[in-house]
């Protein structure tokens, strides 16, 4: 025999051994424990939930994930953020399964829609999915336009998953009627046998590991996934309560620092709640750069205003619009309805009217707290340390005449009865050398104004 002949005799077995051992890898790999990811979806459906879905939902799917189970138990939340995760959910190839436990309403029902498969415990509830309008603490109808949209994005949704959709359209418009479900002028509601009847849900479990038994997968590696630290910033940073009081503080701040002299505490803490804000906002892309300097510019306008120009004009007007409408469209985001539009500026109301009546109480108080008298210099000049001149009352001013030693703007020193005394104007430009009369005396604040020095023939005052 030849040697070719030889090797390839020997080489046959070589090749079954490999072809045996691959096929045994396959069978293995074919049969490994199914790995299920679970997100939690409960309390109220914010803008910060969605990060933290498509987070998980890219996990499963970089992992081979047999399935990602969404545990919900929510009565909503806002629209834009169901709709969000409603697309990733729709978007992602992993298969995909809401375990109702106790309740999907509202925007909770549009993210079960989404899902390939929809299991519910018993006594368990999904529906209910008219959009409102929150005004303060009421809720009132929307707009017809806004009912459209919600109820074609509720049966485009049960569509991609081979459901109903005049079920899912009749949870949202009390005018779809379903003969021997519904009638015209109520909501749909299904409860879990309800569900089951109509073919809505899949199964009904009491438990995850049952649920997933009812579909087929058992003996799972079930990951129970938590939202990390900057998504929980997130969501508590957009929460529609903490937002409206970053807001008011933004704007106590801002009000407190433009009435009193200098840059202190009112100042550094309403930037700061500005700061957190349009952070909070601009994570969840609410917020973009267009809103970011619009807002920097409204700061920018009243600063000039308050520090620079005289009286109060045109540059301020220009900065509390700029300021309210960054802060308006970083609340609602791009494509806003009417309803939403009209709802922050709602919001947007209460806090400025919160932040003016806090900042007049806090203006005419804190100079009388403890607090208040450690943020004020109280050192006392005496005779041989520069002031001969015998002290003058604060009340006693009121009426006299003197010279601005500093511009004032609106604080600065002005020169009466031989005394230098820390004085403002009331809201006024005025430059050094000016004549000023002491007009009234506000706490520990001399307020003065401009007056005109008219000259003799001879130059003599």
């Amino acid at each position: 025999m030849s040697p070719v002949l030889s090797r390839i005799r020997l080489l046959i077995p070589i090749l079954l051994l490999l072809v045996l051992a691959a096929g045994h890898l396959s069978a293995w790999s074919s049969a490994r424990q199914p790995l299920v990811y679970v997100a939690q979806v409960d309390g109220t459906i914010d803008l910060g939930l969605a990060p933290y879905i498509e987070r998980v939902l890219s996990e499963a799917q970089n992992n081979q994930a047999t399935a990602v189970v969404l545990q919900i138990n929510t009565f909503g939340g806002r629209v834009d953020a169901a709709v969000q995760i409603r697309d990733a959910l729709i978007k992602s190839p992993v298969n995909s399964i809401a375990f109702i436990d106790s309740r999907a309403i509202s925007a909770g029902a549009l993210i079960s829609l989404a899902t390939n498969a929809i299991v519910m415990t018993p006594g368990a509830t999904i529906g209910a999915a008219t959009p409102v309008q929150s005004s303060g603490t009421q809720t009132q109808p929307v707009s017809e336009k806004t009912v459209s949209y919600v109820r074609k994005e509720f049966g485009a949704t049960a569509e991609a998953r081979d459901r109903d959709p005049l079920i899912a359209q009749a949870m949202v418009d009390s005018d779809v009627e379903i003969p021997g479900l519904i009638e015209k002028g109520k909501l749909l509601t299904l409860t879990t046998r309800e569900a089951l009847e109509v073919g809505l849900a899949d199964a009904q479990a009491s438990t995850l590991t049952e649920a997933l038994d009812e579909l087929g997968i058992r003996n799972a590696d079930i990951v129970q996934t938590q939202t990390n630290w900057a998504e929980e910033v997130v969501r508590f940073l957009t929460d529609p309560v903490v937002s409206s009081l970053l807001v008011t503080v933004a704007m106590l701040g801002i009000i407190v620092e433009i009435r009193t002299p200098g840059f202190g505490v009112p100042g550094a803490l309403g930037l700061s709640a500005l700061g957190l804000f349009m952070w909070g906002h601009w994570l969840v892309s609410l917020a973009g750069w267009e809103e970011l300097l619009l807002a920097a510019a409204g700061i920018l306008l009243l600063l000039v205003e308050a520090f620079v120009l005289p009286g109060f004009g045109i540059a301020g007007i220009l900065g509390i619009l700029a300021f309210l409408a960054a802060i308006m469209l970083s609340t609602v985001g791009d494509g806003a309805s009417f309803e939403a539009l009209l709802s922050a500026a709602t919001r947007l109301g209460i806090s400025m009217v919160v932040a003016i009546l806090a900042s007049l109480l806090l203006i005419r108080l804190l100079p009388r707290t403890r607090f208040g008298r450690h943020l004020i210099l109280q050192t006392e000049l005496e005779a041989g340390s520069g002031f001969t001149s015998e002290p003058v009352r604060e009340h006693e001013l009121v009426g006299q005449t003197g010279i601005t030693t500093t511009t004032l703007r609106p604080a600065g020193i002005a020169s009466i009865q031989g005394q230098r005394i820390d004085v403002v104007s009331d809201g006024e430009y005025i430059e050094a050398g000016s004549a000023v009369r002491v007009d009234h005396v506000d706490g520990n604040r001399v307020v003065v104004r401009r007056i005109t020095v008219v000259q003799s023939p001879t130059g003599e005052a």
